[in-house]
């Protein structure tokens, strides 16, 4: 494009700012909306639409390994190792306590959902401070627990409250 005079130039400026301000304008209104909206979004609930709270002493969340294990139980430790003998007798000889914590199989099986709420409660009675069970009761109350189906059931019940309620 070429110019012919000194005034078409100087419209031609003054209609370059003009749209540069309206673009600066448009950008400035933009960002503010996104902080509305974020603020906004903020007062109604903690997070992305589909964050799901999970405690940090939940089986899930110590299969998931965001959180070094306590020194004095390896993940690679085994059930029968850590629980004794009649773990041994209950479950494969071979079964992580890795493998514990992450089971899927614990819907009607409440031996396995036992072994899972007891290996989060035994790693969460070292890790954290304020667990209501020591180490050693968690211990006892899972070997008192494989006698029956309807016991197991309860101490598995008490230790997922636990678990859930710890912090």
């Amino acid at each position: 494009m070429y110019i012919t005079s000194t005034r078409e130039f100087e419209i031609t400026q003054k209609k370059m700012a003009n749209s540069l301000i309206r673009k600066n304008r448009l950008a400035l209104l933009v960002l503010l909306f996104t902080y509305y909206l974020d603020v906004s979004a903020q007062q109604f609930r903690p997070g992305f639409v589909y964050t799901r709270n999970r405690g940090r002493c939940t089986p899930q969340y110590w299969s998931s390994r965001r959180e070094s294990w306590p020194k004095m139980v390896p993940q690679t430790s085994t059930v029968s190792k850590i629980f004794g003998s009649r773990a041994y007798e209950r479950y494969r000889y071979d079964l992580t306590l890795l493998e514990a914590a992450g089971r899927n199989d614990d819907g009607d099986n409440v031996f396995a959902r036992l072994v899972k709420q007891s290996t989060a409660a035994l790693l969460n009675s070292y890790a954290r401070q304020n667990y209501p069970y020591s180490a050693w009761e968690v211990k006892t109350m899972l070997i008192q627990a494989l006698v029956s189906e309807k016991s197991a059931s309860v101490l598995a019940q008490q230790l997922s409250q636990a678990n859930e309620a710890c912090d």
